[in-house]
């Protein structure tokens, strides 16, 4: 069981960082970093394939966590 959730997490830490890379940057340098917040805090919304991939990317970071303290605690108890 426990190799089963090293290969799981394995699967879902590649995927991550690939739906992490596939997304387009919001901002460049410092000075993009500073305002791209503010627009955030505005409201502006991704649309359609940054929407999903945000979505995607937020499913994938739970699961990474998830499995993360599953895979932890199956090491300190087994």
């Amino acid at each position: 069981m426990l190799t089963f959730a090293k290969i799981l997490l394995v699967i879902v830490s590649i995927g991550l960082i690939l739906v992490v890379l596939l997304q387009s940057g919001k901002s460049a340098g410092l000075s993009g970093a500073i305002t791209g917040g503010a627009e955030q805090l505005i409201g502006r919304k991704a649309r359609g394939f940054d929407a999903v991939l945000a979505k995607i990317t937020a499913g994938l970071a739970i699961a990474f966590i998830a499995l993360t303290l599953w895979v932890a605690w199956m090491v300190a108890n087994v």
